[in-house]
């Protein structure tokens, strides 16, 4: 049984990451800090909390990191953990560099040292692209990061295909465009709109406040990615790939798409340099907010999936109409269950 090690192991590709591989027969082992806000709610989700061994795995330090990998020489890492909020990222650009960049680093030092045979996957991301070049995006397209997350991550990739280049180790970074599901934490936009929406449907919530609605993105399936990242890491040769859907949808899209679930339709107005939508008894369902927009912005993303499609056999089936179906579908279904559990609670 051959052990992998999945760093950031609570998040959502971390969890549907150790579900595939459980079913594919590895030993999962997952790295955790052990922060206060420690939550497994994800892997109890997909009933696998049991079957995943937690050890402490601090990306911030060099000695722990070193000895975790020299200790268990694992066959595989995957390395998913960052701070991987771009907004936050502005706000703190010492820490996310730390941990998305240096951490990185970290974690292949001690591969070259104690372990040359573990192959490892890093989570790149769209957002290395920034002010695109080109379009669509492919391997080969020059990046231009536009935060300091996608700055700490360009720095991640590159010294990733360094160590291959230079110490012959199998390092692939997988370049995965926005890729979303039920799991999803709320400081996305995706999960903020669905879990938004649902609300203003049961009466939760008034309004919907957002940012750029303009900002265009490629969003698709997170199970099919992580099915991406496992093709990769079992491929014969280290290459970095692109996942995406190929197809570009603005936030005003996603938020449309999500009111029309629950049979809303919204008109749009400007005014005093803000855009609102009103549902058509007049009430104001979406505000924007300079507070949500990043001090610079990355207006269009969308990828070229062709290299996996054909390397790999990697394509996606979950396009954004669908997506959005399976979010909204699964966020009514939780807040309507979260509502009757209170209500229970009350009258008992």
């Amino acid at each position: 049984m051959k052990k992998v090690l999945i760093t950031g192991i609570r998040g959502q590709d971390g969890a549907y990451l150790a579900k595939l591989l459980l079913e594919e027969g590895y030993e999962v082992y997952g790295a955790d800090r052990r922060s206060s806000d420690a939550s497994y709610w994800r892997l109890e989700k997909l009933k696998i909390k049991d079957k995943v061994k937690i050890i402490y795995m601090d990306l911030l330090e060099d000695s722990n990191v070193a000895e975790v990998i020299r200790e268990h020489r694992f066959d595989q890492i995957y390395n998913l953990a960052a701070q991987s909020f771009v907004h936050a990222s502005f706000k703190q650009p010492i820490l996310t560099s730390n941990v998305n960049s240096l951490g990185v680093l970290r974690i292949l030092e001690a591969i070259r040292m104690f372990s040359k045979d573990t192959k490892f996957y890093q989570a790149s991301t769209s957002e290395l692209f920034g002010k695109v070049i080109e379009i669509p995006q492919k391997e080969t397209t020059p990046f231009y990061p536009r935060s300091p997350y996608g700055v700490s991550k360009l720095f991640a990739h590159w010294i990733t295909v360094n160590y291959r280049e230079a110490y012959d180790m199998f390092n692939v970074c997988g370049i995965l465009f926005n890729h979303e599901s039920p799991l999803r934490s709320i400081e996305f936009v995706t999960k903020k709109v669905v879990n938004s929406v649902s609300k203003i449907k049961l009466g939760l919530l008034e309004k919907l406040e957002i940012g750029n609605i303009e900002a265009k993105r490629d969003w698709g399936y997170a199970p099919e990615y992580v099915y991406g990242m496992y093709l990769m890491m079992n491929h014969n040769v280290p290459e970095d790939f692109v996942l995406a859907t190929g197809e570009s949808h603005s936030v005003k899209e996603l938020i449309e798409k999500a009111f029309s679930f629950i049979d809303m339709y919204l008109r749009w107005e400007e005014k005093d340099g803000r855009f609102i939508a009103l549902d058509k008894n007049g009430n104001i369902r979406v505000v924007t907010d300079k507070q949500y927009y990043r001090p610079s912005e990355v207006d269009f993303l969308v990828g070229d999936y062709s290299k996996a499609k054909n390397v790999l056999g990697w394509e996606p089936k979950v396009k954004f109409d669908k997506l959005i179906e399976i979010m909204m579908t699964e966020e009514l279904k939780e807040l309507e269950k979260l509502r009757r559990n209170e209500n229970t609670i009350l009258q008992g």
